[in-house]
Protein backbone atom coordinates (compact mmCIF):
# COMPACT_ATOMS: atom_id res chain seq x y z
CA UNK A 1 0.00 0.00 0.00
CA UNK A 2 1.28 3.30 -0.91
CA UNK A 3 0.58 6.31 1.42
CA UNK A 4 1.77 9.96 1.21
CA UNK A 5 1.01 13.01 2.94
CA UNK A 6 0.42 16.35 1.41
CA UNK A 7 0.40 19.68 3.32
CA UNK A 8 -0.85 22.76 2.17
CA UNK A 9 -0.04 25.79 4.06
CA UNK A 10 -1.61 29.28 3.51
CA UNK A 11 -1.69 32.02 5.21
CA UNK A 12 -4.83 31.64 7.34
CA UNK A 13 -5.56 28.22 6.57
CA UNK A 14 -3.40 25.03 6.92
CA UNK A 15 -4.95 20.97 5.44
CA UNK A 16 -3.41 17.79 6.24
CA UNK A 17 -4.82 14.97 3.41
CA UNK A 18 -3.69 11.19 4.05
CA UNK A 19 -4.11 9.78 0.64
CA UNK A 20 -3.35 5.81 0.30
CA UNK A 21 -3.06 4.25 -3.36
CA UNK A 22 -4.37 7.86 -4.73
CA UNK A 23 -7.50 8.01 -2.58
CA UNK A 24 -7.87 10.92 -0.01
CA UNK A 25 -8.82 8.53 3.23
CA UNK A 26 -8.10 11.41 5.98
CA UNK A 27 -8.20 15.29 6.07
CA UNK A 28 -7.48 17.85 8.88
CA UNK A 29 -8.00 21.54 8.44
CA UNK A 30 -6.23 24.08 11.06
CA UNK A 31 -7.23 27.37 10.54
CA UNK A 32 -5.45 30.75 12.21
CA UNK A 33 -8.35 32.03 14.21
CA UNK A 34 -10.07 28.84 14.72
CA UNK A 35 -7.37 26.27 16.27
CA UNK A 36 -8.47 23.09 17.98
CA UNK A 37 -7.62 22.32 21.47
CA UNK A 38 -7.75 19.25 22.05
CA UNK A 39 -4.90 18.08 23.97
CA UNK A 40 -4.23 21.89 25.52
CA UNK A 41 -4.35 21.46 29.44
CA UNK A 42 -6.03 24.76 31.21
CA UNK A 43 -5.85 26.19 34.56
CA UNK A 44 -9.40 26.45 35.29
CA UNK A 45 -11.74 26.81 37.67
CA UNK A 46 -14.96 25.09 38.91
CA UNK A 47 -17.98 27.62 38.00
CA UNK A 48 -21.14 25.17 38.87
CA UNK A 49 -21.06 21.84 40.24
CA UNK A 50 -24.19 19.72 39.28
CA UNK A 51 -24.91 16.67 42.01
CA UNK A 52 -27.67 15.32 39.39
CA UNK A 53 -25.38 15.18 36.45
CA UNK A 54 -22.89 13.84 38.40
CA UNK A 55 -20.57 16.78 36.38
CA UNK A 56 -19.26 20.17 36.65
CA UNK A 57 -19.02 23.35 34.55
CA UNK A 58 -15.13 24.85 34.60
CA UNK A 59 -14.26 27.85 33.17
CA UNK A 60 -11.11 27.41 31.19
CA UNK A 61 -11.55 30.68 28.90
CA UNK A 62 -12.93 29.64 26.08
CA UNK A 63 -16.18 31.39 24.79
CA UNK A 64 -18.66 28.77 26.64
CA UNK A 65 -17.72 26.72 30.26
CA UNK A 66 -16.24 23.34 29.59
CA UNK A 67 -18.08 20.03 30.94
CA UNK A 68 -16.25 17.59 33.61
CA UNK A 69 -17.94 14.40 34.33
CA UNK A 70 -17.21 12.77 37.67
CA UNK A 71 -15.91 9.88 35.90
CA UNK A 72 -12.81 11.44 34.26
CA UNK A 73 -11.94 13.28 37.86
CA UNK A 74 -8.73 11.50 39.58
CA UNK A 75 -6.54 13.25 42.56
CA UNK A 76 -4.07 14.26 41.36
CA UNK A 77 -0.02 15.02 42.30
CA UNK A 78 0.74 17.10 39.42
CA UNK A 79 -0.02 20.10 41.27
CA UNK A 80 0.75 19.80 44.79
CA UNK A 81 0.17 23.55 45.48
CA UNK A 82 -3.49 23.54 44.39
CA UNK A 83 -6.03 21.54 45.41
CA UNK A 84 -6.86 19.67 42.00
CA UNK A 85 -8.09 17.09 40.56
CA UNK A 86 -7.33 15.12 37.29
CA UNK A 87 -8.39 12.36 34.61
CA UNK A 88 -7.90 10.59 30.72
CA UNK A 89 -7.17 12.28 27.98
CA UNK A 90 -6.19 11.29 23.72
CA UNK A 91 -4.05 12.77 22.16
CA UNK A 92 -4.73 14.84 18.88
CA UNK A 93 -4.17 12.60 15.56
CA UNK A 94 -3.14 10.05 17.91
CA UNK A 95 -3.27 7.02 16.02
CA UNK A 96 -2.90 4.79 17.61
CA UNK A 97 -5.41 5.76 20.43
CA UNK A 98 -2.81 4.33 22.89
CA UNK A 99 -3.81 7.25 25.77
CA UNK A 100 -7.29 6.00 26.05
CA UNK A 101 -6.41 2.24 25.74
CA UNK A 102 -3.92 2.56 28.44
CA UNK A 103 -6.08 4.39 30.77
CA UNK A 104 -8.96 1.68 30.44
CA UNK A 105 -6.59 -0.62 32.20
CA UNK A 106 -5.37 1.69 35.09
CA UNK A 107 -8.09 1.40 38.20
CA UNK A 108 -10.99 3.56 37.74
CA UNK A 109 -11.52 7.37 39.78
CA UNK A 110 -12.30 5.98 43.56
CA UNK A 111 -12.05 2.39 42.29
CA UNK A 112 -9.94 -0.79 43.20
CA UNK A 113 -9.65 -1.48 39.57
CA UNK A 114 -12.17 -4.55 39.59
CA UNK A 115 -14.79 -2.55 37.68
CA UNK A 116 -17.26 -2.70 40.29
CA UNK A 117 -16.48 0.17 42.87
CA UNK A 118 -19.17 3.28 42.71
CA UNK A 119 -17.40 6.61 41.30
CA UNK A 120 -17.80 9.34 44.43
CA UNK A 121 -20.26 11.93 44.10
CA UNK A 122 -19.49 15.34 42.53
CA UNK A 123 -19.77 17.34 45.48
CA UNK A 124 -17.22 15.07 47.32
CA UNK A 125 -14.73 15.48 44.30
CA UNK A 126 -15.19 19.05 43.37
CA UNK A 127 -16.23 22.49 45.34
CA UNK A 128 -17.79 25.94 43.05
CA UNK A 129 -14.84 28.12 42.87
CA UNK A 130 -12.18 25.88 43.44
CA UNK A 131 -9.15 25.82 41.09
CA UNK A 132 -8.37 22.48 38.73
CA UNK A 133 -5.67 21.36 36.18
CA UNK A 134 -7.42 20.28 33.27
CA UNK A 135 -6.94 18.85 29.79
CA UNK A 136 -9.30 18.61 27.06
CA UNK A 137 -10.79 15.91 25.15
CA UNK A 138 -12.90 17.06 22.92
CA UNK A 139 -13.17 20.48 20.92
CA UNK A 140 -16.70 22.63 21.47
CA UNK A 141 -18.85 20.95 18.91
CA UNK A 142 -22.28 22.48 18.31
CA UNK A 143 -23.88 24.17 20.69
CA UNK A 144 -21.78 21.99 23.44
CA UNK A 145 -18.80 23.08 25.04
CA UNK A 146 -15.33 21.47 25.31
CA UNK A 147 -15.24 17.84 27.28
CA UNK A 148 -12.44 17.95 29.95
CA UNK A 149 -10.43 15.51 31.84
CA UNK A 150 -8.40 15.73 34.80
CA UNK A 151 -5.81 12.94 33.82
CA UNK A 152 -3.30 14.51 32.18
CA UNK A 153 -1.37 12.71 28.90
CA UNK A 154 1.08 14.08 27.25
CA UNK A 155 2.37 12.43 23.34
CA UNK A 156 5.86 12.75 21.83
CA UNK A 157 6.65 10.58 19.25
CA UNK A 158 7.21 7.06 20.37
CA UNK A 159 5.55 7.71 23.87
CA UNK A 160 2.69 9.21 25.50
CA UNK A 161 3.60 10.02 29.19
CA UNK A 162 0.49 9.46 32.18
CA UNK A 163 1.79 11.53 34.95
CA UNK A 164 -0.40 10.50 37.46
CA UNK A 165 -0.14 6.42 36.72
CA UNK A 166 2.51 3.94 36.56
CA UNK A 167 0.68 1.92 33.76
CA UNK A 168 3.35 0.95 31.12
CA UNK A 169 1.27 0.27 28.03
CA UNK A 170 1.85 -1.26 24.14
CA UNK A 171 -0.37 0.02 21.49
CA UNK A 172 -2.44 -2.72 20.32
CA UNK A 173 -1.59 -2.33 16.59
CA UNK A 174 1.70 -3.51 17.30
CA UNK A 175 1.54 -7.47 17.01
CA UNK A 176 4.41 -8.98 17.29
CA UNK A 177 4.61 -10.43 20.56
CA UNK A 178 8.02 -10.66 21.08
CA UNK A 179 8.53 -6.91 19.96
CA UNK A 180 5.88 -6.18 22.48
CA UNK A 181 7.82 -7.41 25.31
CA UNK A 182 10.92 -5.49 23.97
CA UNK A 183 9.16 -2.43 24.49
CA UNK A 184 7.42 -2.65 27.39
CA UNK A 185 10.77 -4.30 28.97
CA UNK A 186 12.95 -0.98 27.62
CA UNK A 187 10.60 2.08 28.96
CA UNK A 188 8.97 -0.05 32.27
CA UNK A 189 13.42 -0.09 32.73
CA UNK A 190 13.38 3.63 32.07
CA UNK A 191 10.76 4.03 34.45
CA UNK A 192 12.23 1.80 37.80
CA UNK A 193 15.51 3.59 36.84
CA UNK A 194 14.25 7.10 37.53
CA UNK A 195 12.20 5.70 39.96
CA UNK A 196 15.73 5.02 41.67
CA UNK A 197 17.50 8.02 41.16
CA UNK A 198 14.78 9.99 43.17
CA UNK A 199 12.94 11.08 40.08
CA UNK A 200 8.52 10.28 40.32
CA UNK A 201 7.47 7.23 38.38
CA UNK A 202 5.28 7.76 35.54
CA UNK A 203 3.22 5.54 33.23
CA UNK A 204 3.68 4.87 29.13
CA UNK A 205 2.51 3.58 26.73
CA UNK A 206 4.34 2.31 23.65
CA UNK A 207 2.62 3.87 20.35
CA UNK A 208 2.63 2.47 16.76
CA UNK A 209 5.73 4.24 15.83
CA UNK A 210 7.78 2.66 18.40
CA UNK A 211 8.11 -0.29 16.62
CA UNK A 212 11.62 -1.37 15.39
CA UNK A 213 13.14 1.62 17.33
CA UNK A 214 16.18 1.12 19.44
CA UNK A 215 16.75 2.05 23.74
CA UNK A 216 18.13 5.65 22.69
CA UNK A 217 15.07 6.61 20.97
CA UNK A 218 12.88 5.61 23.58
CA UNK A 219 15.57 6.87 26.13
CA UNK A 220 15.40 10.57 24.26
CA UNK A 221 11.48 10.33 23.95
CA UNK A 222 11.46 9.88 27.97
CA UNK A 223 13.63 12.72 28.65
CA UNK A 224 11.65 15.16 26.23
CA UNK A 225 8.74 14.34 27.82
CA UNK A 226 9.91 14.67 31.78
CA UNK A 227 11.15 17.98 30.19
CA UNK A 228 7.89 19.02 28.78
CA UNK A 229 6.13 17.86 32.29
CA UNK A 230 8.20 20.25 34.19
CA UNK A 231 7.72 23.29 32.63
CA UNK A 232 3.95 22.04 32.51
CA UNK A 233 4.34 22.00 36.40
CA UNK A 234 6.20 25.48 36.69
CA UNK A 235 3.27 26.99 34.38
CA UNK A 236 0.45 25.60 36.71
CA UNK A 237 2.07 27.55 39.62
CA UNK A 238 2.24 30.83 37.66
CA UNK A 239 -0.90 30.67 35.92
CA UNK A 240 -3.88 32.47 35.90
CA UNK A 241 -7.46 30.96 35.67
CA UNK A 242 -8.23 30.16 32.07
CA UNK A 243 -4.44 30.48 31.12
CA UNK A 244 -3.51 27.86 28.56
CA UNK A 245 -0.47 26.08 30.31
CA UNK A 246 0.26 23.60 27.79
CA UNK A 247 -0.99 23.71 23.53
CA UNK A 248 -0.11 20.93 21.67
CA UNK A 249 1.66 21.63 18.35
CA UNK A 250 0.62 23.16 15.41
CA UNK A 251 -1.37 21.13 12.35
CA UNK A 252 2.32 19.96 10.53
CA UNK A 253 4.09 19.19 13.56
CA UNK A 254 1.48 16.99 14.59
CA UNK A 255 1.14 15.25 11.25
CA UNK A 256 5.00 14.57 11.36
CA UNK A 257 4.41 13.20 14.77
CA UNK A 258 1.39 11.12 14.89
CA UNK A 259 0.80 10.20 11.18
CA UNK A 260 4.23 9.63 9.82
CA UNK A 261 5.16 6.14 9.85
CA UNK A 262 7.71 3.69 8.13
CA UNK A 263 5.04 2.80 5.68
CA UNK A 264 4.68 6.73 4.29
CA UNK A 265 6.46 6.70 1.09
CA UNK A 266 6.54 10.63 1.16
CA UNK A 267 5.24 13.65 2.97
CA UNK A 268 5.15 16.62 0.73
CA UNK A 269 4.66 20.28 1.72
CA UNK A 270 3.95 23.10 -0.57
CA UNK A 271 5.90 25.89 1.61
CA UNK A 272 9.57 26.29 1.78
CA UNK A 273 9.69 27.88 5.23
CA UNK A 274 6.88 25.01 6.83
CA UNK A 275 8.91 22.39 4.95
CA UNK A 276 12.35 23.51 6.75
CA UNK A 277 10.73 23.42 10.17
CA UNK A 278 8.88 19.89 9.80
CA UNK A 279 12.77 18.71 8.32
CA UNK A 280 14.06 20.32 11.46
CA UNK A 281 11.53 18.80 13.88
CA UNK A 282 11.92 15.48 12.10
CA UNK A 283 15.94 15.48 12.33
CA UNK A 284 15.86 15.79 15.98
CA UNK A 285 12.84 13.46 16.75
CA UNK A 286 12.95 10.90 14.01
CA UNK A 287 16.28 11.03 12.04
CA UNK A 288 15.46 8.12 9.99
CA UNK A 289 12.01 9.57 8.41
CA UNK A 290 13.00 13.16 7.80
CA UNK A 291 14.23 12.48 4.57
CA UNK A 292 10.86 11.22 3.73
CA UNK A 293 9.56 15.11 4.11
CA UNK A 294 10.08 17.13 0.46
CA UNK A 295 9.21 20.41 -0.58
CA UNK A 296 6.53 20.43 -3.22
CA UNK A 297 7.01 22.94 -5.50
CA UNK A 298 5.11 22.09 -8.61
CA UNK A 299 3.06 25.13 -10.72
CA UNK A 300 0.17 22.93 -10.18
CA UNK A 301 -1.41 22.72 -6.62
CA UNK A 302 -0.20 19.85 -4.35
CA UNK A 303 -3.88 19.16 -3.47
CA UNK A 304 -5.17 19.86 -7.51
CA UNK A 305 -2.29 16.76 -8.66
CA UNK A 306 -4.02 14.32 -6.17
CA UNK A 307 -7.57 14.71 -6.89
CA UNK A 308 -7.92 16.06 -3.42
CA UNK A 309 -10.19 19.00 -4.14
CA UNK A 310 -12.63 17.22 -6.13
CA UNK A 311 -12.80 14.39 -3.31
CA UNK A 312 -13.51 17.11 -0.25
CA UNK A 313 -16.19 18.31 -2.53
CA UNK A 314 -17.45 14.94 -2.79
CA UNK A 315 -17.61 14.11 0.86
CA UNK A 316 -19.95 16.82 1.76
CA UNK A 317 -22.62 15.26 -0.33
CA UNK A 318 -25.01 13.28 0.93
CA UNK A 319 -24.67 10.32 -1.79
CA UNK A 320 -21.40 8.45 -2.31
CA UNK A 321 -21.61 6.42 -5.75
CA UNK A 322 -20.10 3.17 -5.76
CA UNK A 323 -18.10 1.48 -8.98
CA UNK A 324 -20.77 -1.11 -9.10
CA UNK A 325 -23.53 1.66 -9.73
CA UNK A 326 -24.76 1.03 -6.08
CA UNK A 327 -24.44 4.07 -3.82
CA UNK A 328 -24.67 4.84 -0.58
CA UNK A 329 -26.69 7.79 1.32
CA UNK A 330 -24.90 9.43 4.45
CA UNK A 331 -27.40 11.53 6.57
CA UNK A 332 -25.36 13.59 9.66
CA UNK A 333 -27.39 14.52 12.57
CA UNK A 334 -27.32 15.95 16.18
CA UNK A 335 -27.99 12.61 17.44
CA UNK A 336 -26.22 10.22 14.68
CA UNK A 337 -25.62 9.25 11.65
CA UNK A 338 -27.90 7.19 9.07
CA UNK A 339 -25.94 5.43 6.06
CA UNK A 340 -28.36 3.81 3.66
CA UNK A 341 -26.99 1.35 1.11
CA UNK A 342 -28.90 0.80 -2.61
CA UNK A 343 -28.06 -1.27 -5.50
CA UNK A 344 -28.85 1.44 -7.79
CA UNK A 345 -28.25 0.46 -11.07
CA UNK A 346 -26.53 -2.76 -10.10
CA UNK A 347 -28.41 -5.76 -11.97
CA UNK A 348 -25.61 -8.02 -10.80
CA UNK A 349 -25.04 -11.54 -12.84
CA UNK A 350 -26.32 -14.24 -11.08
CA UNK A 351 -29.29 -13.85 -8.73
CA UNK A 352 -30.73 -11.01 -6.34
CA UNK A 353 -28.94 -12.51 -3.32
CA UNK A 354 -25.47 -12.23 -4.83
CA UNK A 355 -26.14 -8.89 -6.39
CA UNK A 356 -27.00 -7.70 -2.50
CA UNK A 357 -24.04 -9.77 -1.15
CA UNK A 358 -21.52 -7.79 -3.66
CA UNK A 359 -22.89 -4.50 -2.84
CA UNK A 360 -22.93 -4.63 0.49
CA UNK A 361 -19.39 -5.65 0.39
CA UNK A 362 -18.24 -2.65 -1.53
CA UNK A 363 -20.59 -0.54 0.74
CA UNK A 364 -18.76 -1.61 3.67
CA UNK A 365 -15.06 -0.57 2.52
CA UNK A 366 -16.94 3.10 1.50
CA UNK A 367 -18.49 3.22 4.33
CA UNK A 368 -15.06 3.10 6.60
CA UNK A 369 -13.69 5.31 3.81
CA UNK A 370 -16.21 7.57 4.48
CA UNK A 371 -16.26 7.81 8.34
CA UNK A 372 -12.57 8.43 8.64
CA UNK A 373 -12.65 10.81 5.65
CA UNK A 374 -15.61 13.00 7.23
CA UNK A 375 -14.50 12.52 10.45
CA UNK A 376 -18.07 11.08 11.52
CA UNK A 377 -18.28 10.37 15.24
CA UNK A 378 -20.70 9.46 17.66
CA UNK A 379 -23.59 6.58 16.98
CA UNK A 380 -23.53 5.74 13.54
CA UNK A 381 -26.32 3.28 12.08
CA UNK A 382 -26.03 1.39 8.58
CA UNK A 383 -28.32 -0.08 6.95
CA UNK A 384 -26.88 -2.70 4.34
CA UNK A 385 -29.47 -4.45 2.08
CA UNK A 386 -31.19 -7.14 3.57
CA UNK A 387 -29.43 -10.08 3.20
CA UNK A 388 -30.48 -13.92 3.37
CA UNK A 389 -27.52 -15.96 3.85
CA UNK A 390 -26.17 -16.20 7.39
CA UNK A 391 -22.79 -16.36 6.30
CA UNK A 392 -22.66 -13.17 3.95
CA UNK A 393 -23.90 -10.93 6.63
CA UNK A 394 -21.02 -12.35 8.91
CA UNK A 395 -18.55 -11.68 5.75
CA UNK A 396 -20.04 -8.13 5.50
CA UNK A 397 -19.26 -7.61 9.15
CA UNK A 398 -15.83 -8.63 8.73
CA UNK A 399 -15.38 -6.45 6.10
CA UNK A 400 -16.32 -3.47 7.68
CA UNK A 401 -14.24 -4.66 10.57
CA UNK A 402 -10.89 -4.98 8.79
CA UNK A 403 -11.76 -1.55 6.81
CA UNK A 404 -11.50 0.12 9.82
CA UNK A 405 -8.75 -1.52 11.11
CA UNK A 406 -6.83 1.42 9.60
CA UNK A 407 -8.99 4.20 11.48
CA UNK A 408 -6.88 6.13 13.94
CA UNK A 409 -10.61 6.62 16.44
CA UNK A 410 -11.57 4.16 18.13
CA UNK A 411 -14.36 2.28 16.81
CA UNK A 412 -16.72 -0.41 18.07
CA UNK A 413 -18.98 -2.29 15.81
CA UNK A 414 -21.79 -4.42 16.72
CA UNK A 415 -23.88 -7.87 14.79
CA UNK A 416 -26.72 -7.29 13.02
CA UNK A 417 -30.10 -6.17 14.75
CA UNK A 418 -33.03 -7.68 14.50
CA UNK A 419 -33.97 -4.98 11.91
CA UNK A 420 -31.18 -5.84 9.74
CA UNK A 421 -29.08 -2.82 10.81
CA UNK A 422 -25.37 -2.56 12.19
CA UNK A 423 -24.46 -0.38 15.13
CA UNK A 424 -21.59 1.10 15.59
CA UNK A 425 -19.52 4.04 17.33
CA UNK A 426 -16.76 5.30 16.46
CA UNK A 427 -14.52 8.21 18.58
CA UNK A 428 -15.27 11.96 17.88
CA UNK A 429 -12.79 14.94 19.00
CA UNK A 430 -13.12 17.40 16.98
CA UNK A 431 -16.16 18.49 14.46
CA UNK A 432 -16.93 16.13 11.41
CA UNK A 433 -15.82 17.59 8.23
CA UNK A 434 -18.94 18.51 7.04
CA UNK A 435 -19.30 21.11 10.19
CA UNK A 436 -15.87 22.56 9.49
CA UNK A 437 -16.62 23.82 5.87
CA UNK A 438 -20.17 24.59 5.96
CA UNK A 439 -23.15 26.06 8.21
CA UNK A 440 -26.48 25.21 8.49
CA UNK A 441 -28.87 26.74 4.57
CA UNK A 442 -29.74 30.33 6.43
CA UNK A 443 -33.32 29.35 4.26
CA UNK A 444 -34.41 26.23 5.57
CA UNK A 445 -32.60 26.61 8.48
CA UNK A 446 -30.61 23.44 8.30
CA UNK A 447 -33.88 20.89 7.85
CA UNK A 448 -32.90 20.34 4.21
CA UNK A 449 -36.48 21.31 3.21
CA UNK A 450 -38.66 24.40 2.59
CA UNK A 451 -41.84 25.26 2.75
CA UNK A 452 -44.03 25.09 -0.72
CA UNK A 453 -44.78 28.69 -2.08
CA UNK A 454 -48.28 27.25 -1.49
CA UNK A 455 -47.67 26.80 2.43
CA UNK A 456 -46.38 30.05 2.62
CA UNK A 457 -49.15 31.59 0.17
CA UNK A 458 -52.03 29.88 2.86
CA UNK A 459 -50.03 31.38 6.01
CA UNK A 460 -50.07 34.84 4.81
CA UNK A 461 -53.65 34.62 4.20
CA UNK A 462 -54.28 33.69 7.87
CA UNK A 463 -51.38 36.47 9.36
CA UNK A 464 -53.09 39.02 6.95
CA UNK A 465 -57.13 37.63 8.86
CA UNK A 466 -55.37 37.50 12.34
CA UNK A 467 -53.66 41.25 11.36
CA UNK A 468 -57.08 43.25 10.46
CA UNK A 469 -58.89 41.67 13.32
CA UNK A 470 -56.27 42.60 16.34
CA UNK A 471 -55.45 46.43 14.85
CA UNK A 472 -57.00 48.99 12.11
CA UNK A 473 -55.55 49.50 9.10
CA UNK A 474 -56.74 51.56 5.75
CA UNK A 475 -55.09 48.92 3.85
CA UNK A 476 -52.26 46.57 3.76
CA UNK A 477 -48.66 45.59 2.30
CA UNK A 478 -47.50 42.13 2.26
CA UNK A 479 -43.72 41.61 1.15
CA UNK A 480 -42.25 38.27 0.59
CA UNK A 481 -40.45 36.53 -2.08
CA UNK A 482 -40.45 36.97 -5.89
CA UNK A 483 -41.84 33.36 -5.96
CA UNK A 484 -44.49 33.53 -3.71
CA UNK A 485 -45.45 37.17 -4.80
CA UNK A 486 -45.59 35.31 -8.28
CA UNK A 487 -47.99 32.72 -6.86
CA UNK A 488 -50.45 34.99 -5.21
CA UNK A 489 -50.70 37.69 -8.03
CA UNK A 490 -51.38 34.99 -10.77
CA UNK A 491 -52.75 31.62 -9.24
CA UNK A 492 -54.29 33.00 -6.33
CA UNK A 493 -55.72 36.08 -7.82
CA UNK A 494 -59.18 35.13 -6.97
CA UNK A 495 -58.65 33.90 -3.53
CA UNK A 496 -56.98 37.78 -2.88
CA UNK A 497 -60.13 39.65 -4.33
CA UNK A 498 -62.14 37.73 -2.33
CA UNK A 499 -60.05 38.48 0.92
CA UNK A 500 -60.21 41.98 0.07
CA UNK A 501 -64.13 42.07 -0.23
CA UNK A 502 -64.39 40.02 2.89
CA UNK A 503 -62.13 41.82 5.40
CA UNK A 504 -63.38 45.64 3.12
CA UNK A 505 -59.62 46.01 2.60
CA UNK A 506 -57.01 46.53 0.05
CA UNK A 507 -53.97 44.28 -0.28
CA UNK A 508 -51.32 45.16 -2.18
CA UNK A 509 -48.25 42.75 -3.05
CA UNK A 510 -44.67 43.90 -3.33
CA UNK A 511 -41.51 41.32 -4.19
CA UNK A 512 -38.05 41.12 -2.47
CA UNK A 513 -35.14 39.61 -3.40
CA UNK A 514 -33.81 39.59 0.40
CA UNK A 515 -36.62 37.48 1.61
CA UNK A 516 -36.27 34.08 1.90
CA UNK A 517 -38.84 31.55 0.27
CA UNK A 518 -40.67 31.35 4.19
CA UNK A 519 -40.04 34.56 5.15
CA UNK A 520 -42.82 37.25 4.92
CA UNK A 521 -44.19 40.46 6.67
CA UNK A 522 -47.54 41.96 6.69
CA UNK A 523 -47.54 45.71 7.12
CA UNK A 524 -50.28 47.61 8.52
CA UNK A 525 -50.85 51.21 6.36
Amino acid sequence: MTEEILVNVTPRETRVAVVENGMLQELHIERGWRRGVVGNIYKGKVQRVMPGMQAAFVEIGLDRAAFLHANDIFRSAIAPAIDTALASTEPALDPDGAAAKAQAAAPPPGGNGNGHAPVPPISELLREGQDIVVQVVKDPIGSKGARLTTQISIPSRYLVLLPQSKVIGVSSRIEDEAERQRLKALVGGQATADASAGQPQHGYIVRTNAEGQPAEALAEDIAYLGRALALIEANVRTARVGQCVYEDLTLPMRAVRDLIRRDVEKVKVDSRETCDRLRTFAAQYMPGLAEKIEHYSGARPVFDLYGVEDEIQRALEKEVPLKSGGYLVIDQTEAMTTIDVNTGSFLGQRNLEETVYRTNLEAAQAVARQLRLRNLGGIIIIDFIDMIDPEHRRQVLRTLEKSLARDHAKTTVYDFSPLGLVEMTRKRTVESLQRQLSEPCHECGGRGTLKTAETVTYEIFREITRAVRQFEAARLLVIASPKVVARITDEESAAVAELEEFLGKTIRFQADEQYTQEQFDVVLL
